[in-house]
C-alpha cells in the first residue's frame, strides 16, 4: 500500500503549517487559550476560510476530503500549533450527523464546515471510566417529543457551543424498567440547543489550555426531530464518529511530539556545559535516539489507523485502539524525557515545551486512556478469534 500523501494533501499540510506558523505563534496561542472564551472566533473563521474544516468531510457532505489521511494531515498540523479551536468536536458531531442524521440535520453540516455553527459532544458522564456504552442520562417520550434528564462532564467548548450532541438511554427492558446502564443497545443521540430551557452549563479552564464545561440536563424538552438516527441505535453512530476522533487525537499527538523533539534537539545543540554542547554527551545522545524511535513508532500507528478507518469494524477499532494506546504511552515518555533533557527550565510557563508536554499528557485521557485502549484491543481480538 502506498502511504505517500497525495499532492492535494501535501498542499493542504503546507498551507496549514504556514498559516499556523505565521498567524498562530505560541504567544498568540497562549493568549487565546487563557481567554474567557477558550478559543478565538476570528481564528475559527479564518481556519474555515482556509478550508481546514472542509478537509475533514467528504464531498457528499459539503467538504473536499474526509478520508482518514485527510483527518491525520489536518490534526498533525493542529498538534504542532497546539491549536485550541473546536476542531475535534466539530469532526465528531459532523461525522455523527453525516452517518445517521436526517435531511434537516445533515443540512447543518454546511454551517459546521463554514464555521458559523459550533457543536460539542456531550457524552462522557461522571463515573463512566471511558466506557462508551455507560450512559445514565435518560430520554423519555412525552407527547410528540422527548424529555432529557441527566448530567454530562468535560464537554469541550460547552459554554460557546450552539448545539450539543447528547447521548441518552431511551430503551426499557421487558418489565418496563431501565436497561443495564452499560448496554450498547438502547442509547439514542439528540441534538440539543445549548440555550434550550433546562440546559445548565458550568464552564472551567482546562490545564492544557482552552475551556470545557459540565452540563446538567433538567427536564429538557425537545421536539421529535431532535433525535439523530433511529431510536436506541445511537451507539453504532457514536462509535463511528468517535473513531474519527481517536484518529484525530493520535495525529495531533504526533504533531506535538515533533515539536517537542525539535525543541529538545535545538536545546541539546546550544546548551553548553564544560565548554561543549550537552548534545555531545553520549548518554544524552542515546536517550534522544530512543525517543526518536518511539516517535516514529507512534507515527506508524497513526498511519495504520488512518488506513483502517474505512475497514470492517473489528479491524478498524483494533487499529484505532492500538494507535491511541501507542500515543498515550509514547506521548507521556516524550513529555517526560523532553522536560528532563531541558532540566529545570523545561517546567517553566514561558517555555512552550511545558505546554506541549501538558497537551500530550491530556490527549491520553481524551476518549479513553492507554490502559482502556489496551484492554479494548485485547477484548476485540478475542471477539475476532471467536468468530
Amino acid at each position: 500500500m502506498n502511504f505517500q500523501h497525495t499532492e492535494e494533501r501535501r498542499m493542504l499540510a503546507d498551507s496549514l503549517n504556514r498559516f499556523i506558523a505565521d498567524q498562530y505563534g505560541f504567544d498568540t496561542r497562549d493568549k487565546i487559550a487563557r481567554s474567557d472564551e477558550g478559543f478565538s472566533a476570528d481564528m475559527w473563521r479564518r481556519f474555515a476560510e482556509l478550508g481546514t474544516i472542509g478537509a475533514l468531510f467528504p464531498e457528499a457532505h459539503g467538504g473536499f476530503g474526509g478520508e482518514g489521511f485527510d483527518v491525520a494531515v489536518v490534526f498533525e498540523a493542529l498538534g504542532r500549533g497546539l491549536v485550541v479551536e473546536p476542531f475535534l468536536d466539530t469532526l465528531i458531531v459532523g461525522r455523527a450527523l453525516a452517518h445517521a442524521g436526517g435531511n434537516a440535520q445533515q443540512e447543518q453540516l454546511a454551517a459546521l464546515i463554514d464555521g458559523s455553527l459550533i457543536a460539542a459532544l456531550a457524552h462522557d458522564e461522571p463515573g463512566s471510566h471511558y466506557e462508551a456504552a455507560r450512559v445514565t442520562t435518560r430520554a423519555v417520550k412525552r407527547g410528540d417529543g422527548w424529555v432529557l434528564q441527566g448530567a454530562k462532564g468535560v464537554v469541550q467548548h460547552g459554554e460557546q457551543a450552539d448545539v450539543l450532541l447528547v447521548s441518552a438511554r431511551t430503551a426499557l427492558d421487558q418489565s418496563g424498567g431501565e436497561c443495564n446502564e452499560s448496554d450498547e443497545a438502547g442509547i439514542s443521540l439528540f441534538l440539543v440547543p445549548r440555550r434550550a430551557p433546562g440546559v445548565k452549563v458550568r464552564g472551567y479552564r482546562k490545564i492544557d489550555g482552552g475551556r470545557a464545561a459540565e452540563v446538567a440536563l433538567d427536564d429538557v424538552t425537545l421536539g421529535i426531530d431532535a433525535l439523530v438516527g433511529a431510536e436506541g441505535s445511537g451507539f453504532a453512530t457514536l462509535e463511528h464518529a468517535t473513531g474519527y476522533g481517536l484518529l484525530a487525537l493520535a495525529a495531533e499527538a504526533v504533531g506535538a511530539m515533533d515539536v517537542a523533539r525539535d525543541d529538545t534537539l535545538e536545546y541539546l545543540r546550544t546548551r553548553k556545559q564544560f565548554g561543549v554542547p550537552i548534545g555531545s554527551f553520549q548518554a544524552l545522545q542515546h536517550r534522544m535516539a530512543d525517543l526518536l524511535l518511539e516517535i516514529e513508532q507512534a507515527r506508524s500507528a497513526v498511519i495504520n489507523a488512518a488506513a483502517a478507518i474505512d475497514a470492517l469494524r473489528g479491524e478498524r477499532e483494533r487499529a484505532l485502539s492500538a494507535a491511541k494506546y501507542s500515543i498515550g504511552r509514547i506521548g507521556a515518555r516524550v513529555a517526560e524525557e523532553s522536560i528532563q533533557l531541558h532540566g529545570g527550565i523545561g517546567m517553566t510557563w514561558e517555555l512552550r515545551l511545558s505546554h506541549y508536554a501538558k497537551r500530550l499528557v491530556m490527549i491520553d485521557h481524551q476518549l479513553g486512556d492507554e490502559d482502556h485502549h489496551l484492554a479494548r484491543y485485547i477484548a476485540l481480538g478475542r471477539t475476532e478469534n471467536r468468530t
